[in-house]
């Protein structure tokens, strides 16, 4: 029987990588969509130096906003894993800029299946489509949904809630078995020198452009679990109809600092807390700030269990951490 045939979108994407990289390794074949063409060559070379017969790759140039390139992604697919979608650092003045990219692009992904008759969809959404504007210091799950109509809400989160609820919407009426993933944050190692945005803050610790911390903290995953998450929900059918969380554990900002200080203490990694006034005076000239002050000192739990009834065995934070600051340093980013 031939291998299966999976279209990865964002697949140059520092999770969709993986997740090509995964599949590859698990003896699917890999249809892989890209925005520019001109980087297909490099990706290809990473993956074959991780170890990747890429024989079983191929690409496609596809853009979110633009539904003609979508058919020709699809056909021929088993089955698509979902991964593109607008990640910004900053978030955007008009909501609509992330927003509307992330819903009609889904739309156009989804569109293109069901005419090809595609029946398996795996998304990436975001523990930001879980969690709402303010998180309470409580356990999440599945079960739990963002508002989009939250004024709390950061455009991104907002943009992620939006795509998966026209994502169920659109594969419900379609009879696509349609499971999400829905990472915390993605740490771990990088495998080119574009990491995207999820390894900003290892980037700014690493090169002290953070002389105080925030009292905030993430839930953390490895991308390489987040990337093997994908790939068991879609060969596990418990999965289908599900919204799996990619997490495992909460680290504080200053603990993540700490971390990084006993792996490279000629690094001088800042350790001093921010008072959290300072931070919310701040962010009246660091925009970034801005997004965490709803999170300072809140520590959301995130209920991974689902995901591990279907065999899942993620990687420590720690792990996680301390592989994606040995990846940045290697590659030279810091």
């Amino acid at each position: 029987m031939p291998a299966k045939t999976i279209l990865v979108t964002g697949a140059s994407g520092f999770i969709g990588c993986h997740c090509v990289l995964d599949l590859l390794n698990h003896g699917y074949r890999v249809r892989g969509s890209v925005r520019d063409p001109g980087r297909t060559g490099a990706l290809e070379k990473t993956l074959i130096t991780h170890g990747a017969d890429t024989r079983q790759l191929d690409w496609v140039a596809a853009s979110l906003t633009e539904p003609d390139g979508w058919p020709a992604a699809v056909d021929g697919c088993d089955a698509i894993f979902h991964v593109a979608s607008p990640v910004p650092t900053i978030q955007p003045k008009n909501p609509d800029d992330v927003i509307e990219p992330a819903r009609q692009g889904t739309l156009n992904v989804l569109q293109a299946a069901a005419a090809q008759g595609i029946e398996r969809v795996v998304l990436t959404s975001s523990v930001a489509a879980i969690l709402g504007g303010l998180s309470e210091n409580r356990v999440y799950t599945g079960e739990d949904w963002s508002d989009p109509n939250d004024p709390s809400m950061i455009p991104y989160a907002t943009s992620k809630t939006v795509a998966e609820r026209c994502a169920w919407d659109f594969c419900q009426s379609k009879g696509i078995s349609l499971s999400t993933i829905h990472p915390a944050l993605v740490l771990g190692p990088t495998l080119e020198t574009d990491y995207g945005s999820s390894l900003e803050a290892l980037v700014k610790l690493l090169r002290r452009e953070v002389p105080l911390l925030p009292r905030f903290g993430f839930n953390i995953i490895d991308v390489r679990d987040v990337a093997s998450l994908h790939r068991i929900a879609l060969e596990h059918p418990d999965a289908i109809g599900q919204r799996l969380i990619a997490a495992n554990g909460f680290v504080w900002f200053r603990e993540i600092a700490a971390l990084l200080t006993n792996a490279y203490p000629d690094r001088k990694v800042p350790l001093r807390e921010m008072p959290n006034w300072l931070t919310k005076f701040s962010s009246l000239f660091i925009r970034e700030l801005g997004t965490i002050l709803k999170d300072l000192d809140i520590a959301a739990q995130l209920d991974n269990s689902p995901a591990k009834k279907l065999g899942w065995q993620p990687r420590t934070p720690q792990e996680a951490v301390l592989s994606g600051a040995k990846s940045l340093i290697d590659l030279g980013i810091v």
